[in-house]
């Protein structure tokens, strides 16, 4: 499992989450909202995340938000 970050990205905190009274996770990178977990799919998140260690937690987290950057990222050059 160990072999999964050969880049060292997460062992910064670059993923959190927040559970919502209305049992919704937000999860979040680099402080931007990013997903919205709700229902079994918030409730099988919080189950695999439960005793988890900062870089397992970190990669439980990655992998709930999926390639939330692909195809997302702008291009700050102005369009003319």
């Amino acid at each position: 499992m160990r072999n999964t970050d050969k880049r060292d990205r997460l062992s910064e905190d670059v993923f959190t989450y927040r559970l919502t009274k209305d049992a919704k996770v937000l999860l979040y990178w680099k402080g931007k909202p990013v997903t919205t977990l709700a229902g079994k799919a918030g409730e099988k998140f919080m189950k695999a995340i439960a005793g988890k260690g900062h870089l397992d937690a970190q990669l439980v987290m990655a992998k709930a938000t999926g390639n939330f950057k692909h195809g997302n990222e702008k291009d700050h050059r102005s369009e003319s």
